[in-house]
């Protein structure tokens, strides 16, 4: 009970901050490739959403070359990208109820598409399309700097989340909402 509403007395104080929501992120192993894996959970309007990925580095690399255009991209390295929910989540059209699910993305020139898949624990390369929940389109800005190493967050936002996804100079965005 003290818990609960200590992370609820947290979220509300950083909200009123003008803060962004509690936000926890803990390494899940350092990585067979050398990209750690975190695990990155908030509390968004009462609904606990996670997700986790591999972070690989820039390293100098061209950014098409790691996160190819137009094709299906893992959004990570390694194992599959994972987003867990307890309530249902709505992106645009797409409503993806409480579960663990795979997120892939279609990195474009002036739009990204987020790919909401069923299939859960294989390897991040391993994509197959009939397992898609369901695919929305990202907008896509730039970075005011260069982001070294692949970064997923979600911003709270007066009408409900934003999820980012930033690497390079690239940085995609898809609004949502709980329940």
């Amino acid at each position: 009970m003290r818990k609960t509403f200590w992370l609820t007395l947290t979220t509300m104080t950083l909200a009123l901050a003008g803060l962004p929501a509690a936000q926890q992120t803990t390494q899940v192993h350092p990585g067979k490739g050398g990209s750690p894996h975190v695990r990155t959970a908030w509390t968004i309007d009462g609904a606990a959403i996670s997700v986790t990925y591999g972070r690989p580095s820039l390293r100098g690399r061209p950014e098409a070359q790691l996160m190819p255009p137009g094709q299906p991209w893992r959004t990570g390295a390694d194992e599959a990208t994972t987003l867990e929910t307890d309530r249902a989540l709505t992106f645009g059209t797409l409503t993806v109820p409480a579960g663990t699910y795979t997120l892939f993305t279609i990195p474009g020139e002036a739009a990204w598409t987020l790919i909401v898949s069923r299939q859960t624990g294989q390897w991040g390369t391993m994509y197959d399309a009939s397992q898609d929940l369901g695919r929305v389109p990202m907008a896509l800005g730039r970075t005011a700097a260069p982001v070294e190493q692949l970064t997923i967050s979600i911003d709270d936002t007066a009408a409900g989340a934003t999820l980012r996804i930033e690497w390079g100079t690239a940085s995609a965005t898809v609004p949502f909402t709980v329940g």
